[in-house]
């Protein structure tokens, strides 16, 4: 669907990564094209129209959405929440309005069988109308910075390739068809039972350091320069001051949080189970996320608030700050 000849888009879902992610298309769409939104929290309504008061509409239900926009994209926590908004709300749906021809993409993280099971509904429902799973990766930071990556269900020849290309740039970095419909959601789960593995090693690896005496700052070096690179390491290092724009920097705030992840890493075991797939490490990582949800010290915060869990030293900078002033006197 070509956005120079459409004159409304929808929204729903404006949580921590929906909001920014409106608000990138909000400051971006052509003139001529309006948003409509909703949201639960008619508060981040609010914001988002008090950013873009000429560009935003606020509406009272996802149907309505649906009535004046000929894309709507969700963005919602859980499958039970995208089934509620596309089929199972009643007369307050996404598809309890009239949706044909046009195109439907699901931005969530959730289980392959809900997307699926919604797909299917609108497959018969309405034929010529296009839905699409696209969840993203990169988390709230990147939804910020615009610097995400869509993982697309449809393969690169789909028709509507290159229009769902423009529009998702405006929103992100990178946009990758996956192959066919439910496999954007495959390769995300997969993405994070890998991201969330891996926030676990980095933790525990600074941990072991850092008790033998190594400053983190150095260990960050040297996992940078050697083969234990990565991107969590990189930019999202779970220990407190070795990168400042990392959410454990800042009091792991403003991240994607632990039960997000611990709901993430049991869905990809679950995709796991069903395919025949063996994780020799999945149970001992989902026990890890299990027990940091339920941590009131680290609840609510950035899933790398495991680095908490796991016992490591968030104070470090204290000693390392005495040491220089030692060396000074």
């Amino acid at each position: 669907m070509d956005l120079s000849k459409i004159s409304g888009l929808g929204f729903v879902g404006l949580g921590a990564m929906g909001l920014p992610m409106a608000g990138h298309l909000a400051a971006k769409l052509p003139e001529s094209i309006q948003m409509f939104v909703f949201d639960i929290n008619q508060a981040s309504v609010d914001q988002l129209h008090s950013e873009f008061p000429r560009r935003i509409v606020k509406c009272s239900s996802a149907k309505e959405v649906a009535d004046k926009s000929e894309i709507i994209m969700t963005m919602l926590p859980e499958g039970k929440h995208v089934r509620l908004v596309y089929i199972e709300g009643g007369d307050s749906t996404i598809c309890s309005s009239d949706v044909a021809g046009k195109l439907l993409l699901d931005c969530s993280t959730i289980d392959t069988a809900s997307s699926l099971a919604v797909k299917d509904y609108i497959n018969k429902k309405f034929p010529t109308t296009s839905f699409y799973d696209a969840p993203v990766s990169g988390g709230v930071v990147g939804a910020q910075k615009g610097t995400i990556a869509f993982f697309l269900g449809c393969d690169g020849a789909d028709p509507n390739m290159p229009h769902l290309t423009t529009l998702l740039k405006m929103m992100g970095k990178d946009v990758i068809p996956c192959g066919g419909p439910s496999k954007g959601l495959a390769a995300k789960l997969s993405n994070n039972y890998l991201s969330g593995t891996i926030a676990i090693a980095v933790s525990e690896a600074m941990d072991m350091g850092m008790r033998s005496g190594l400053d983190p700052r150095v260990l960050h070096k040297v996992f940078a320069a050697g083969t234990a690179q990565n991107t969590i390491s990189d930019r999202f290092c779970p220990v407190p001051g070795v990168y400042p724009e990392a959410p454990s920097s800042k009091g792991y705030t403003n991240g994607f949080k632990v039960q997000l992840m611990r709901k993430d890493y049991n869905l990809a075991l679950e995709m796991a189970k069903r395919v025949g797939s063996k994780n020799v490490l999945g149970e001992a990582g989902l026990a890890t996320y299990d027990g940091a949800s339920n941590d009131p010290k680290c609840r609510d915060l950035d899933s790398r608030v495991v680095y908490r869990y796991l016992g490591g030293r968030e104070d470090w900078q204290k000693d390392a700050d005495e040491a220089t002033a030692n060396k000074l006197t």
